[in-house]
């Protein structure tokens, strides 16, 4: 068990979260960044083209500048999931499957999780067919039959970059029409390898030790059909794993923190970034400017306390 007390520990590591520690770092705050990776969704970005400074930079690429930077100021970082926290005389322990750790303050950056379709074969078939990363797991499906689930800009960035590499890529989405950026599908309805399924509901992943199809069901008519695939890449989306701080802040009904204009909770001592917070868009700049608004928070509640400067913990 840890017996060091930090300034503030960072609870993610994103690039609100890691944005929070350079921020913390440079304030000469003792700050741990504490996360269960590196890096959150940000990693699974194909190609990320509005990041301003960065013509064109892929999400591991950018992570990596991040961390370095955070770690050049003196951020500590350590890797493991919280499983709970807790306030005691406002001192604040968290708690690890193997380590717990005390803050003055908080910053969470918890991110958001892959959602889940929750229709049979899926769980079975995890890390044998289905996939939650194009980027990751893309590679691995090279010249081969996938189908790409979702209507939003990650299914359509997923089936633009499979569509390079697979020999063949269905877009499968329940409506009719596309929530993502238009330039894309207009892009993707060119591509002779490509095929948009839509209007569909999804019935069962089939396969013995590998995905072999998928089964879907047509809204209008109701005819099903049963698409041969290699692979099939889940891209409808995410959600906020928070029910270990329900007690401890305020959520909405999606389960993201409720924050202030200064990233407060409604909790002294805990501040909240990026997307795990109820901030609208979703977008990596803002995951940044949060996390550093959130720790420069952070600081003027610390130094709140004290009437001068901060002890030297240890």
């Amino acid at each position: 068990m840890s017996e060091k007390l930090f300034d503030l520990i960072v609870i993610g590591a994103g690039p609100a979260g890691l944005t929070a520690g350079l921020y913390a770092s440079r304030r000469e705050l003792k700050t741990l960044v504490l996360s269960k990776n590196l890096g959150g969704q940000a990693v699974l970005s194909h190609e990320i083209e509005n990041y301003p400074g960065l013509e064109a930079i892929d999400g591991v690429s950018l992570i990596h500048k991040f961390s370095r930077q955070t770690a050049a100021f003196g951020s500590e970082m350590k890797f493991g999931e919280v499983t709970e926290i807790k306030k005691v005389k406002n001192v604040f322990h968290i708690k690890t499957e193997t380590d717990e750790f005390k803050s003055k303050a908080l910053v969470l950056a918890l991110g958001l999780n892959s959602r889940q379709l929750d229709i049979p074969g899926e769980k079975k078939l995890t890390g044998r067919g289905v996939c939650y990363c194009a980027t990751c797991d893309g590679p691995l499906y090279r010249d081969k039959t996938v189908a790409v689930i979702g209507g939003g800009n990650s299914a359509l960035g997923a089936a633009r970059y499979l569509s390079n590499i697979a020999k063949q890529v269905y877009l499968v989405h329940r409506r009719e029409e596309f929530r993502g950026e238009e330039f894309v599908v207009k892009e993707l309805k060119k591509k002779e390898n490509v095929e948009l399924i839509l209007n569909v509901d999804l019935i069962e992943i089939k396969g013995q030790n590998f995905v072999e199809s998928l089964m879907v069901k047509d809204k209008k008519t109701n005819q099903t059909r049963e698409i041969s695939l290699n692979g099939i890449f889940v891209e409808i989306g995410y959600v906020a794993k928070t029910d270990f701080i329900k007690d401890l802040v305020k959520l909405n009904k999606a389960g993201e923190i409720i924050t202030d204009k200064k990233m407060q909770t409604s909790c002294p001592g805990i501040f909240a970034c990026g997307d795990v917070t109820d901030v609208e868009d979703k977008q990596i700049i803002i995951s940044a400017g949060q996390g550093a608004q959130a720790a420069l928070q952070a600081y003027k509640y610390l130094f709140s306390k004290k009437e001068e400067a901060l002890p030297d913990w240890e």
